[in-house]
């Protein structure tokens, strides 16, 4: 009986991750506090790494699970106080309504998203055309929008188009219901062009993430730690453009020109083309919609155009805090479309929760860097150097830590650090803006690296999306590995030499 319930132990734990998951996750929770005795600062910069290992192995388990245990257990030994979490997670409670209302709001506009999207992706037949087209309207909207709702917008797009293909590769009909997590019913004809069909969609995806990073360096609403900085620096938003335009711009051009190169030497996963036959499947599916579309739906594709504009106003405008007006999209999508049941508005709020879960996880994390001040050497390494050596060291540190831990956080970190110099009287205002700069580009730029560097890019690794076209951490990193090359390279060759 013993021996029964503890094998029932073994297999609910963790669920259905791989035996080998299972058993490193167990090893890291008897490590931790061996560490905790022998010195908490390296148990800390310990606990960092393990918490990463969950991310990179995000399609084996969701990270909230594996990490939530981390992050309990760092509680328990004292390497943060739930206070320091609850401040963590206070001080990003405008991300946090992000996700929970503007993911879901996203979700009814869907209809019209997929439409447009459809007439764009048909439309347009270079790939090459199509991918600078996705990098630099992500990249736009991002730096009047939000790098995370614009990314909400292209998963919602893509997650529509892989399921129908999906579904016509199983062999049903359009109208058909049909679960495209799994490719056991996928006819062995389709199995070739879907893969095929994933690589494409995984370059989209990253082609406009990379984007969002791209656009969301440049304005005060770019980036949530971008708002913080202005506050501090006093700057309104055509300053702050102009501050990290002599940065951003050059940037974005040779962000776009990677874009091109990617799709034409067809290198680091890029460059895989929409098959024949997915695009007949497409195309048939367009003209199965548009023969059957009525009035009726004609009106919801019509109220979700607007309350989108509406959306784009609100954000441009900066009228409210983006989860705000996330729920105005939902209460107007909803309400005019005549979506009043509970049991419909759901399922809306399903993919963004759990990770806006691993969020405040990632607080807990982010809690005992702070608390143990991991970043701490760095940062009094750095202030060694003075000039143009400082400046693009504060970049670089600021890029190295962001790919480790939060650009968010670091960017809030150093922002303090080099404030509270200005305000002793140890920097003049001209070196406090060229640091302010330098730290905004360094957390957004560099940051690109990892899928824990941004949220936007956080937040697809864990979508539901990422398993469908096999997009993975490691891949991700992959993927963006030439453009952190060229964008990061190109960021401090104009802090250099340009600022």
């Amino acid at each position: 009986m013993a021996h029964t319930t503890a094998q029932a132990l073994r297999e609910n734990f963790l669920g259905n991750s791989p035996g080998w998951y299972k058993q490193t996750i167990i090893a890291f929770l008897i490590l931790n506090p061996i560490l905790v005795v022998y010195n908490p600062f390296i148990a800390g910069w310990v606990l960092v790494l393990e918490f990463i290992f969950t991310l990179a192995m995000a399609l084996k388990c969701y990270p909230l699970q594996p990490g939530g245990l981390l992050a309990v257990e760092a509680i328990i030994l004292g390497l943060a106080s739930p206070e320091m979490v609850f401040h963590e997670a206070e001080h990003n409670f405008p991300v946090i309504m992000l996700l929970m209302f503007m993911v879901a709001g996203i979700y009814f506009l869907r209809e019209m998203l997929l439409f447009t999207f459809t007439k764009i992706l048909l439309g347009v037949r270079s790939k090459l055309l199509l991918s600078l087209m996705f990098s630099f309207t992500a990249a736009f909207l991002s730096a009047f929008l939000d790098a995370l709702t614009v990314t909400a917008v292209i998963i919602t797009v893509a997650v529509g188009f892989f399921g129908v293909y999906h579904k016509v590769a199983s062999g049903k009909k359009f109208d058909h219901d049909h679960d495209h997590s799994t490719d056991d019913e996928v006819v062995e004809l389709h199995r070739a062009d879907l893969e095929q069909f994933r690589a494409f969609l995984r370059s989209l995806m990253m082609h406009g993430a990379v984007g969002t990073a791209l656009g969301g360096v440049t304005t005060l609403v770019g980036e949530p730690q971008n708002l913080l900085i202005a506050e501090i620096m006093d700057w309104e938003f055509v300053e702050f453009f102009l501050k990290m335009a002599h940065i951003s711009m050059p940037v974005l051009v040779v962000g776009l020109i990677t874009c091109a190169m990617l799709e034409l030497t067809k290198s680091f996963g890029y460059g895989a083309q929409l098959s024949p036959k997915v695009r007949e499947v497409l195309e048939a599916f367009d003209d199965d919609m548009s023969a059957k579309r009525t009035k009726k739906e004609w009106s919801t594709i019509g109220v979700q155009a607007v309350v989108g504009l509406c959306l784009c106003l609100a954000l441009g405008l900066h009228l409210a805090e983006p989860g705000i007006v996330g729920l105005m999209v939902i209460v107007l999508a909803t309400a005019f479309n005549g979506v009043t049941d509970e049991h419909q508005i759901g399922p809306a709020f399903e993919e963004a929760l759990p990770f806006t879960a691993l969020l405040v996880v990632f607080f807990a994390i982010v809690a005992v860097i702070d608390n143990q001040g991991l970043f701490t050497p760095i940062i009094d390494w750095v202030r060694t150097y003075e000039g143009k050596t400082q400046e693009a060291l504060f970049y670089l540190a600021n890029g190295i830590l962001s790919m480790i831990s939060d650009n968010v956080f670091v960017a809030t970190v150093y922002i303090n650090q080099v404030n509270e110099l200005f305000l002793a009287g140890e920097l003049t205002r001209e070196q406090f803006d060229a640091l302010a700069v330098a730290i905004n580009t360094g957390t957004n730029i560099p940051s690109v690296a990892t899928p824990n560097g941004q949220a936007a890019f956080l937040f697809l690794l864990t979508s539901a999306l990422a398993p469908l076209i096999r997009l993975s951490y490691g891949r991700m990193v992959i993927m963006a590995l030439p453009y952190t090359i060229t964008m990061s390279i190109t960021g401090l060759l104009a802090l250099w030499y340009l600022g």
